[in-house]
C-alpha cells in the first residue's frame, strides 16, 4: 500500500509541477485549469456570509479587533447553521443553545417588567458576546457550510468540524484521481490563488513545511485553519474565513507578481497548501 501511495504521490507532484511554469500553470493532468461555476459559487457564498457578519475587513494578520460583536439572535442562529452542516453539529448546537439559555435566563427574570411602564421587557435571548460560543472552534464548520451552500457534493467535499480531517480527504481524493479530483493540493508558491480556492495554514507549534508531509500523519489531529479565496489581483488576494478573531473575517494578504501567496510573518501560522478549486 505504501509503495502504491508513493507512486500516486509522485504522479501528482509531477502533474502539479507541469503546471507551475506560469501564473497558474499550463498543460494537462494536474495543471491548473480555468475555474468553473462551483468556484465562483463558493466565493460568492463566503462573501455573502461576510456581509451578514458586518463586512469586517483587515489587512494582513491583526491580533485582535477593536470590538467583538454581540451574539445577536441573527448571528447566533447563523453560527448554529454552520454547525448543522457537519456530522458533529447536532451535539454542538444542543450544547450552545443550553449554554445561551442558561446565561440569559437570569437576565430575563430580573428584567421581567419595565419599572416605568410596568410592561414586560423584550429581552434579547443571546445577550452575550459571540466569542462566548467559540468552543469548540467553528472555522471548519464555516468551510463545510460554505461548501454545501455552493453545491459541492459529498464526493467532492466531505464536511467535518476538523480542518485536518477534510484536508486529508481532499489530498487522498487527489492522489486517487489527479485528473478528476475537485480540489487539487498545490504549494502556495506554485499555484496562483484564484477565487474559490482554499488556502490553508498550519497552526501547530511545529508546522508542516508542505502538504506532502501531511501524508505520514494522515488521520491524526493537527490544528489548522483554511480560508476561501474571494478575490485575486494587483499584488494581493482577499480571503474569508470563519472564527477568525471571533467573526467571519475578510483579510487581504500579499502575493508575488505572478499571484502566488507570500508567506506570512514568522510569528504567524504558515500556509502549507492551497487547494485549486476545479469545479
Amino acid at each position: 500500500m505504501r509503495r502504491a501511495s508513493s507512486s500516486l504521490l509522485a504522479l501528482l507532484l509531477a502533474a502539479c509541477a507541469s503546471g507551475a511554469s506560469g501564473p497558474g500553470g499550463t498543460g494537462s493532468s494536474g495543471a491548473s485549469r480555468s475555474p468553473g461555476p462551483g468556484a465562483a459559487r463558493l466565493a460568492s457564498v463566503a462573501e455573502r456570509e461576510w456581509r451578514a457578519w458586518g463586512r469586517i475587513a483587515v489587512d494582513g494578520w491583526p491580533v485582535a479587533l477593536e470590538r467583538t460583536p454581540d451574539a445577536t439572535p441573527e448571528l447566533f442562529e447563523r453560527l448554529m447553521t454552520y454547525w448543522s452542516a457537519t456530522p458533529e453539529g447536532p451535539e454542538v448546537v444542543t450544547a450552545h443553545r443550553l449554554f445561551r439559555d442558561t446565561i440569559t435566563a437570569p437576565l430575563a427574570e430580573a428584567a421581567s417588567l419595565d419599572p416605568v411602564s410596568g410592561l414586560p421587557f423584550t429581552v434579547v435571548p443571546a445577550n452575550v458576546a459571540i466569542s462566548s460560543f467559540n468552543h469548540p472552534a467553528w472555522s471548519a464548520a464555516f468551510i463545510s457550510f460554505a461548501m454545501a451552500e455552493a453545491g459541492a457534493p459529498r464526493a467532492d467535499f466531505d464536511p467535518s468540524a476538523s480542518h485536518a480531517l477534510y484536508v486529508d480527504r481532499l489530498i487522498a481524493a487527489a492522489l486517487a484521481d489527479p485528473e478528476g479530483a475537485a480540489f487539487l493540493p498545490r504549494g502556495p508558491a506554485e499555484h496562483a490563488a484564484r477565487p474559490g480556492d482554499l488556502l490553508c495554514a498550519d497552526r501547530s507549534a511545529a508546522p508542516l513545511p508542505d502538504w506532502p508531509s501531511r501524508l505520514a500523519e494522515a488521520g491524526s489531529f493537527r490544528p489548522m485553519h483554511c480560508d476561501i479565496v474571494v478575490r485575486a489581483g494587483g499584488g494581493t488576494v482577499d480571503i474569508i474565513g470563519g472564527n477568525v478573531l471571533d467573526v467571519v473575517l475578510r483579510r487581504r494578504v500579499p502575493t508575488d507578481a505572478a499571484g502566488h501567496v507570500l508567506p506570512p510573518p514568522p510569528d504567524r501560522p504558515p500556509f502549507f497548501v492551497i487547494f485549486e478549486n476545479r469545479r
